[in-house]
């Protein structure tokens, strides 16, 4: 068993941790895809994610507790069947992924998101699709990306967003949402081999930082206007897909 001791990893991860836990906790809803790709910059976006998955599970810990009955149940069945779906697609799919492709994907989703973000929402839910089939789809590239490079959070917000919930039931299903994803994929990351002993032991050094940040994130969520936050956060966001997207498609056209 090796912990990672290179301090460029901390450099990247410390603030990958605490800014997705500050996500979790209310504040800036959906910045948890920030972590794999900051990460990335280091080390393989496969075991970036595989030591990402334990921390998000005790960070869900704190927000399940915290935003537990301030849900919505009627959404939360609408779109776990979609999300689950694409869980199961993404670990199909994983043994035929390599790091390249990996990057690639992860540096695209970054950008994308990061592009939306700053383009004020140019992707939007379908209008002509019946609300079940557009929660069915959004809730698939949830489970999916999530599966990839836990950023399914995008997606989620993309569909959730224009329905104008009240913004402590947005943060309470979309909290309880990604918890039930997120230990949902311990059984599929386990048999794939990327639990390791070592990106476990990994996971334990950052995990003390999670709910540091999520009870940050509970905080802030009625004292600080977001914005600011937001648009430094996808303003890294931008800068790293744009790398990931260029060294992944770099190697798999070389």
């Amino acid at each position: 068993m090796q912990i990672i001791d290179n301090p460029l990893f901390y450099a990247a991860a410390i603030p990958a941790v605490l800014i997705t836990s500050i996500s979790k906790g209310g504040f800036a809803g959906g910045l948890g895809i920030v972590a794999v790709p900051l990460m990335a910059l280091v080390i393989s976006p496969t075991q970036a994610a595989s030591i990402m998955l334990p921390i998000l599970c005790v960070m869900d810990l704190t927000g399940f507790v915290t935003w537990r009955k301030r849900c919505d149940p009627a959404l939360l069945k609408l779109l776990l069947p979609g999300a689950l779906i694409g869980i199961l697609i993404g670990a199909l799919m994983f043994r035929h992924l390599n790091d390249a492709m990996v990057t690639a994907m992860v540096g695209v989703m970054a950008l994308l998101f990061a592009l939306n973000y700053w383009l004020k929402g140019l992707i939007r839910s379908p209008v002509h699709l019946p609300d079940p089939a557009s929660a069915g789809l959004w809730s698939f590239l949830s489970g999916f990306t999530s599966f990839v490079s836990h950023a399914g959070g995008p997606p989620m917000a993309i569909y959730l967003l224009p329905k104008n919930l009240d913004k402590a039931v947005y943060v309470g299903t979309v909290t309880i949402l990604f918890t039930t994803i997120n230990y949902a994929k311990i059984v599929p990351y386990a048999l794939l081999g990327q639990l390791t002993l070592d990106n476990l032991a990994t996971a334990a050094v950052l995990s003390p930082l999670a709910p540091i940040g999520v009870r940050l994130g509970a905080w802030l969520h009625d004292r600080i206007d977001a914005k600011v936050f937001y648009r430094i956060s996808y303003g890294f966001l931008l800068l790293t897909g744009l790398k990931l997207s260029w060294d992944g498609l770099r190697h798999l056209l070389g």
